[in-house]
């Protein structure tokens, strides 16, 4: 794995990443509780948005760690996934923790789209 220098990650940077990693984490915790409640929760688009939301928010960091040029657009194709994946939660609005990766996504949906101008 590719690390960037501590001294060029900047603090937009660091709270991205920290968004990033906490829906990574909640959409796949989010993931295992559907598949544990069954019936209505194991909606496979629903589920599937959660996997690629989770996929993609790992790859952002992955891009922000290394430096890629790709970062700001990758950050951008992330904010889309993650409000995507906002509204799939929400339409279970009487669930706490479907409530709880829907919060997650949007916060790192806000976080994502402060990096559009960021230099690599």
């Amino acid at each position: 794995m590719m690390m960037m220098m501590t001294e060029s990650m900047t603090s937009e940077m660091q709270t991205c990443m920290n968004a990033c990693m906490e829906c990574q984490k909640m959409c796949m915790e989010t993931m295992t509780y559907c598949m544990t409640k069954g019936g209505r929760y194991m909606d496979m688009a629903m589920m599937g948005m959660m996997r690629d939301c989770a996929e993609m928010c790992m790859m952002c960091m992955n891009m922000m760690m290394g430096g890629s040029e790709f970062m700001g657009r990758t950050c951008m194709l992330c904010a889309e996934m993650c409000d995507r994946c906002a509204m799939t939660c929400e339409q279970m609005s009487d669930d706490a923790k479907m409530m709880e990766c829907a919060a997650a996504c949007r916060k790192c949906a806000e976080a994502c789209r402060s990096m559009q101008m960021m230099p690599a």
